[in-house]
Parts: C-alpha cells; structure tokens; sequence
C-alpha cells in the first residue's frame, strides 16, 4: 500500500515561535514498522514549514496514497488542524481510509468517530503494531470487516462507535524500529541551527501524577536495550552529522542500573552529542555520583517540574519532589556543568497574588538556570479533569489548549492579572543580575551559547504573549469544563492491555512479528522531500 503519514501545522506556540523544529517522532515509530512490513510509505511533514492547509491537502493528494495516517504527540490543540486536513483529504481522494493515532483520539475516539465521518479508524494506545494489523486488514478486505478482530482500534460499528479490547503492551521495544529513512536530518534543526531529532528511550511514567496522563497512556514503564539504543545515537551522529538529541521520555532515568549502562555505552561510542531532556529531581539527585557520567555522555540540560504555584495546585499536582531535592537537584546539575529549566504550572482555582508571590520566591530560592512558565491544561484523561470538571471554561478554541494559555478560570483572579503574574516570573527569573551574568559571561562557551540561544526565544515569546493576549478572545462565563469536554476517563484510563486484563484473555489474533532492522542506508534526499513543501 502507498501510506501517507501527515504531519499537520501545529498551532502551539512553540511550533510557530521558534525557528528550530524536531521531526515527528510518532509518525517515524509508526513508519519503520510499516516499511518493514512491505508498504511504500512515505513522510509529509507540513509542521516544519508551516505549510498552509490547502497546499498540504494538495499534496496529500498528489501521492495518491491508500491510505493517510495522521498523528501527534496527542495535544489537544492539534486535533482541530487534524480535522481539517482530514476532512480535505476525504473531500479530494474519496474512499482512501484516514487512520488517526495519537493520546488525545485514544481517549476522544467516540465523539472523534460521532462528528467526524471522514476518519476511518483509530488507534487506542501505542500505534506500531496496531497499525501494521490495520494495513493488512485494509489491504485484504476494504469492506473493512476484519477490523473487529484487530485489538487497540475503534471505529464505526453497525451500532455506531465501536472500540475493540486495548492493545498488549509492546514489551519489547526493540521489536519494532523508527523510521529515519524517512527524513532528511539536514531539514532538522535546535539549540540554535544544530542537526537535531526526538528520540525515546522508555515509555510511561512511574509516578501516577494527577496533572498527567503517562501513566495511564502508557500503563507500564518500559525502556530500550540501553547499549543498542546506545549506538543508535551514535549511528544517527556518524552517518547524519545530528548534534542534538531530545529525549521525549517523562522519566528516563527511572533504573539507576539501566540508566548507568546506557551512558557508559554511550560514553565508550565516543561521539559529540548535546543531550537534553526531562527527569525528576529525585533520579538526580539519587544519582549524585553519576553524574560526571551525564556530563561525559553529553547530557547539557534537564527540564525538571517545581514550582508549583498554589496550595491546592502542589497537592493536585504533585511531581513525586520536595522543594529541598528540587533545590539540590538544581545545585547537583550546576556543579557538573548541566543547564536546569524549571516548569512551573500556575492556573488552580484558588490563587491569589500571595501565592503567586510565594511562588516568585521559590523560583529565586531554587535558582534554575532557565525558567518555563505553563498554565494548568485539565484533559480528559487525567485526574486533574475530575477535580477542575465545575470550572468554568474561558478559552474553548481547543487550538488554544497547548498550556501556553489560560483555558480554565481562576476564582479570585482575572486572566489579565495571572497574565502579568506569569510575565513578571519570567522577567525577574531571566532578567536578573545572576541569570543575566550565566547568559553573558558563562566560562563554558557551548553552555554559554545555548542559553544565549534560548533566552533569545524568551524574549521574543514574552512579547509575542502580551501582544497576542490584547486580541486573543476568551468567554467571560463559559461551559463548565465536564460540559465542555465531556466526563472525565479517570476510571478507564489505560490505553491499553492491564495486567488483569491479561489474566482473562481467552483468544488473541496473532500475526508474525517483522524483525527489528538495524538502519542501513541513507534518508530521504532533499528532492524527494521537497516535494512535500
């Protein structure tokens, strides 16, 4: 089958304010698999240059596919592009099936298949053998009949909306390969114009937060043999000069033991690489002595969540720290020559201006050398929507539901005030005398480079954000939030197989595994890919 895997425009912020942009790590994990499988699949990705949606839906239909894949990291603000561009395609190659796959159809998949009659089928939880299943279906019966056999899909049944049992785990996750080949690295850029892509060494979160849908999303933490992945990252530098490597993992550093045998690997493969990511402050500081590891591996920067800002907020939204192991995690980072970014998450419904103060102040106390600023995002899926599900609804334009907006009300202030709250952390946190002397006068030259580099951006969010909230429209009395989104999925939320499930499975459809190929050539050159532009 010719397979179109379609990356679409996101509307977040970061994806329209930033020049760099990662490629699409989703899609590339559902595409190795498909490629091994004998389909002709090829990558559009309309989210690097932002390609408007007429033209993207024109090419679409220009690679005459037999079917279009469409993907993301599950936001909610990128599913009404998504329905755009599926509609398109539906419009203009009629009868093609549209396959959507993603954390945020995992858990809309019945409204999703209620109002929107061009998609086909969805993929419920992890997409690498599910859609290797769906393809084959396709392929041998259009009327699509087999599609009931195939665990971890939903679609239309005779009945209406129709959701087979959750997928297994995939245990293994070296079964199944990205696909690089799919993607020029050239076209890939970060940390200031370097070769960069999205990788991800585990899956699932130990820590069942309440603000976050890992946990459920992913049901169990696994991880990738740490010395094959190892020499991915370095295969991935030799053969196509990639400098940078994000880690998309929550906690990657979950196993001491794994994790320490991955950055000897890497370490003992010798190669330049700019490692950034996220873990917890507790693995680091649990790892105090490993850390000289890190910095040889080539780990540069490590997202951390603090900072919380009110009362209630901390107790809802729980990181698993404390503001001491976050404080010394910070400290640990910066004597090893590590960056640290600080998210703090503002919006619960209780704050005031003291607790944005004492918020302010404990950003200061932890002292990170960069700082992000999110605004409390409740989707359905965590339990956080349970607990928000009477507040009101101020931003329903989901587009907007990408955590750099105010999308719930806060009941003692105004969005105007937790705006200037928000901007005024920010400028003191990057601004002052400290922070600046880091930017400016750092004895590591590449450190000293990457936050010139990021505190770039910051600055030009920072005025983005004002401007933009001046015409930006927002319901004064909205929805309440269960209204809005419906009921919250905190008592279904594993997206696939639990272990009691496995325990009264009677029959499971089995079809051969295609073995994990190592990647052996090149990628798709500049003339191919131009033709998605």
């Amino acid at each position: 089958m010719r397979i179109v895997l379609a990356n679409v425009p996101h509307p977040a912020i970061g994806s329209r304010s930033a020049k760099d942009h990662l490629p699409p790590l989703g899609l590339l994990a559902v595409g190795g698999p498909l490629i091994d499988a004998g389909h002709d699949v090829r990558l559009i990705d309309a989210d690097r240059d932002n390609t408007p949606l007429p033209a993207l839906i024109r090419t679409i239909a220009r690679a005459a596919p037999d079917a279009v894949l469409f993907g993301h990291s599950g936001s909610a603000s990128a599913h009404p592009v998504i329905a755009a561009v599926a509609r398109g395609v539906a419009d203009v190659c009629p009868g093609v099936p549209v396959v959507y796959g993603g954390v945020y159809p995992t858990y809309h998949w019945r409204e999703i298949l209620t109002d929107e009659p061009y998609v086909t089928a969805i993929v419920r939880g992890e997409g690498e053998e599910t859609i290797v299943r769906l393809m084959a279906a396709l392929e041998r019966a259009p009327d699509r009949t087999a599609l009931a056999a195939i665990r971890g899909l939903a679609f239309r049944g005779p009945e209406g909306p129709f959701a087979t049992r959750p997928a297994p785990l995939i245990r293994d996750l070296e079964s199944y390969r990205v696909g690089w080949e799919l993607i020029d690295p050239a076209r890939y850029r970060s940390w200031g114009g370097l070769r960069a892509v999205a990788v991800q060494f585990s899956r699932g979160c130990p820590q069942d937060g309440p603000h976050c849908g890992q946990h459920g999303f992913w049901t169990q933490w696994r991880h990738r043999d740490p010395v094959r992945f190892a020499q991915e990252l370095a295969w991935l530098h030799r053969e196509h000069g990639v400098r940078v490597i994000t880690f998309a993992d929550e906690t990657p550093s979950a196993s001491r033991a794994v994790w320490r045998t991955f950055l000897e690997a890497l370490i003992a493969e010798n190669v330049d690489l700019i490692l950034v990511g996220s873990t917890r402050a507790d693995d680091i500081v649990r790892d105090a002595d490993l850390l000289p590891l890190y910095k040889q591996a080539g780990w540069t920067r490590f997202l951390l969540a603090v900072g919380h800002t009110g009362p209630d907020t901390r107790a809802r939204i729980g990181t698993g720290g404390s503001s001491g192991t976050d404080r010394a995690a910070i400290r640990l980072l910066r004597q090893h020559g590590i960056l640290s970014m600080a998210t703090s998450v503002v919006g619960c419904a209780e704050e005031r201006d003291r607790d944005h103060w004492r918020g302010l102040r404990r950003l200061l106390a932890l002292d990170p050398d960069q700082i992000q600023m999110l605004y409390v995002t409740p989707h359905r899926w965590t339990p956080f929507a349970r607990d928000a599900a009477d507040r009101r609804v101020i931003q329903t334009d989901r587009t907007r539901w990408d955590g750099k907006h105010q999308v719930l009300d806060t009941r003692h202030m105004a969005p105007w005030r937790v705006l200037l709250w928000v901007k005024l952390k920010e400028a003191v946190l990057q601004g002052r005398p400290r922070a600046l002397a880091r930017v400016l006068f750092h004895p590591d030259p590449g450190l000293r480079r990457a936050m010139r580099w990021y505190t770039g951006i910051g600055f030009r969010m920072w005025i983005y954000d004002l401007a933009r909230f001046m015409v930006e429209r927002r319901t004064r009395r909205g929805p309440t939030l269960a209204a809005f989104q419906g009921t919250p999925h905190e008592t279904h939320a594993a997206a696939m197989e639990t272990p009691a499930e496995r325990i009264h499975e009677r029959a499971v459809v089995l079809i051969p595994k295609h073995p994990r190929r190592r990647p052996t050539g090149g990628v798709v050159g500049p003339k191919r890919e131009a033709q998605a532009d």
